[in-house]
């Protein structure tokens, strides 16, 4: 697999994990204990916080790859 394979990949997942993540919030609401629920809700941020730190580093990854073209 070389670089842009990889770097497809990972972008791919992100987004899949990213949708999947849309669903853990406005369901954890309706968790009727609330220490769990604010666990969750936490939780659901720092995996959201991380997944934008793999996006934007596949980002710059992009971005000095096509820089080398040049």
């Amino acid at each position: 697999m070389d670089t842009h394979a990889a770097i497809a990949q990972i972008e791919d997942a992100c987004k899949t994990i990213s949708l999947a993540m849309m669903k853990v919030v406005p369901a954890a609401r309706h968790l009727g204990d609330e220490t769990v629920r604010d666990e969750v809700m936490k939780s659901a941020h720092q995996l959201t916080v991380e997944l934008e730190v793999i996006k934007k580093k596949m980002i710059r990854l992009k971005g000095r790859d096509e820089s080398a073209l040049l």
